[in-house]
């Protein structure tokens, strides 16, 4: 594929003496109306060297070029010279790119040698796999399918809440309360009940919370008891968990959680010693942040019991000595900023010059309409419920609109999970929302199964037609501004594919392929597809070929599936 805007850098610096090759490339921008030219370049830059108003400088420079190959016409708009590129020669450079590629359009080589971490979904053993999970889950899943797609090799971990005072607090449950039977037949239900009477009971009789601290020492320690329960809790939270995570077609390299840094830490806190930079604090052992705008820092407890904090700072060491990472990713709720800003800047004081390279994405919380979530009182809505809820709905939704289709159930499982998964992705990943039955389950507007519809009504074409896209095209037929509407949107997947990269922001794509099925959808309106004019027909049908295959690779890295039929 033609890179226009580089072509478009390359005469421009021709012309332009006061600016390199790279700084006119970064200031090329796409105007926000076609009228307006495929690609812009604003001139304001150039007033204060020049001595020149704006206007005057996008007059001059496009006197200069006066034609050029590629482009059916260069002209200034006020400050900006405006660039149209020849209709023919983008389509066919466009659509025969996707041609060539199919499912790697869009997919680079630039992250070619370089291991990127990407830690996701990390819920906590023994604790309902809830809705506010969703966000970690899918938001992670679609960022680790992004850099895998651009050539990185991507390792996914789920770091699990496997550690921690809430074991004390569970072990202390299950041997005043519990009932082996209960939890083996409804493992998190059974748990999350022992877990909300802990917290009642505790209100009545304090002393429980002293009890619990003392398990999990003990557990810390290796008592065999507590280390039984623990393990048990353990293998049984995670049957529950890959039921939802095959749901959703998530696949982790690895579920080193934090105890699996429980032996680890004595020799973070010897490196922190050696530093310097451990301070006693009422028997506690801190490391003081205040000089960086931060408060201190909890790193050991007056019991000698390690904080997730400490847990983190010794997974990125291993991680870093076991992978050596180019980049390692955190997708952590927004309330854990200060937390990641700390253990980083600690990171950084231990003398570890990769610190710049821990990188926490941080994203919105999920309220329920009764308000907030509370594990302690066991106010949640079930993961899998919702999952399992909007599978039913489209089976309903099918059985009245197509009851004839192949393969229902697995159509079913493909649209209503990936309204799920579709909306969850439709929106900036750090705006707050609250979660809505109503809202999750409906298919109306820019919806997942919108986009999925889209994909499936464009295979149907395709199934119809009866041309061979191997044949020679004739791509002056694809010069309306409906078609050129599309070989725009078609050309910039790659382009928003390294933008979502770069911003951990897999909303980017979600929003461009919802733009690309308004645009098909137009164009299939007003532009018939199965024609009687067979070089027509082949040409309109190469580009929905196009479209077909740029909603798949972008439902693709947002884990979402694109039938064929619907």
């Amino acid at each position: 594929m033609i890179d226009f805007k580089k072509e478009i850098a390359k005469v421009l610096t021709d012309q332009i003496d006061q600016l390199e090759y790279d700084q006119v490339l970064e200031m090329i921008e796409i105007p926000p109306n076609p009228q307006m030219g495929d690609f812009a370049f604003p001139c304001f830059k150039l007033a204060k060297t020049l001595r020149k108003s704006p206007n005057i400088i996008a007059q001059e420079i496009v006197e200069k070029i006066g034609k050029a190959d590629l482009f059916e016409k260069i002209e200034n708009a006020a400050a900006y010279v405006n660039f149209f590129i020849d209709r023919t020669i983008f389509a066919k450079s466009v659509i025969e790119e996707v041609f060539h590629q199919k499912d790697k359009f869009g997919a680079s080589a630039m992250g070619e040698g370089k291991k990127v971490i990407v830690e996701y979904s990390s819920p906590n053993i023994a604790k309902p796999f809830h809705i506010g999970h969703i966000r970690t889950t899918v938001i992670g899943h679609a960022i680790a399918n992004i850099y895998n797609y651009l050539g990185y090799h991507v390792i996914t971990i789920n770091h699990l809440g496997d550690y921690g005072t809430q074991f004390g607090k569970l072990i202390v449950a299950f041997r005043n309360w519990g009932d082996e039977k209960e939890v083996e037949a409804e493992p998190i239900p059974a748990l999350l009940r022992l877990y909300v009477k802990f917290h009642e009971e505790a209100e009545k009789n304090p002393s429980l919370e002293d009890e619990a601290r003392l398990w999990f020492k003990k557990l810390e320690e290796g008592d065999e008891e507590a280390l039984r329960l623990w393990q048990w809790f353990r293998d049984e939270s995670l049957k529950e968990f890959h039921r939802v995570y095959d749901m959703l077609g998530i696949r982790f390299d690895s579920y080193a959680g934090e105890s699996f840094y429980s032996d680890k830490m004595p020799k973070v806190l010897k490196i922190m010693e050696e530093k310097g930079l451990l301070k006693e604090s009422k028997g506690a052992e801190i490391v003081d942040l205040e000089p960086y705008g931060m408060p201190p820092a909890l790193i050991r407890k007056s019991d000698g019991s390690t904080l997730y904090i400490t847990r983190d700072i010794a997974a990125a060491i291993y991680r870093k000595e076991h992978y050596d990472f180019y980049k390692n990713i955190y997708v952590v709720g927004s309330q854990q900023i200060l937390h990641f800003q700390q253990w980083i800047k600690i990171i950084e004081l231990m003398g570890y010059d990769w610190a710049k390279d821990c990188v926490h994405v941080p994203f919105g919380m999920v309220s329920l309409e009764e308000g907030t979530m509370s594990t302690r009182k066991g106010r949640v809505v079930f993961l899998e419920d919702v999952l399992n809820k909007a599978v039913e709905k489209t089976k309903e939704i099918i059985g009245a609109k197509n009851p004839n289709l192949e393969n229902k159930d697995e159509v079913a499982k493909q649209v209503g999970i990936g309204a799920v998964v579709f909306q969850e992705l439709s929106n900036n990943r750090i705006k707050d929302y609250v979660f809505s039955w109503d809202k999750t389950l409906s298919f109306e507007g820019e919806t997942g199964p919108y986009v999925q519809y889209t994909h499936a009504r464009a295979c149907s074409i395709l199934r119809k037609a009866e041309v061979g896209l191997d044949e020679k095209i004739d791509y002056r037929l694809l010069s309306n501004e409906d078609a050129m509407n599309l070989v725009r949107l078609i050309q910039q997947f790659p382009t928003v594919v390294a933008d979502a990269a770069r911003k951990y922001e897999p909303a980017i794509i979600t929003r461009h392929i919802v733009d690309v099925a308004q645009a098909f959808n137009k164009f299939y309106h007003d532009c018939p597809i199965i024609v009687e004019d067979k070089a027509l027909q082949k040409a309109r049908v190469s580009l929905v070929y196009a479209v077909k295959q740029v909603i798949r690779n972008g439902l693709a890295l947002l884990g979402v599936a694109a039938p064929e039929k619907m």
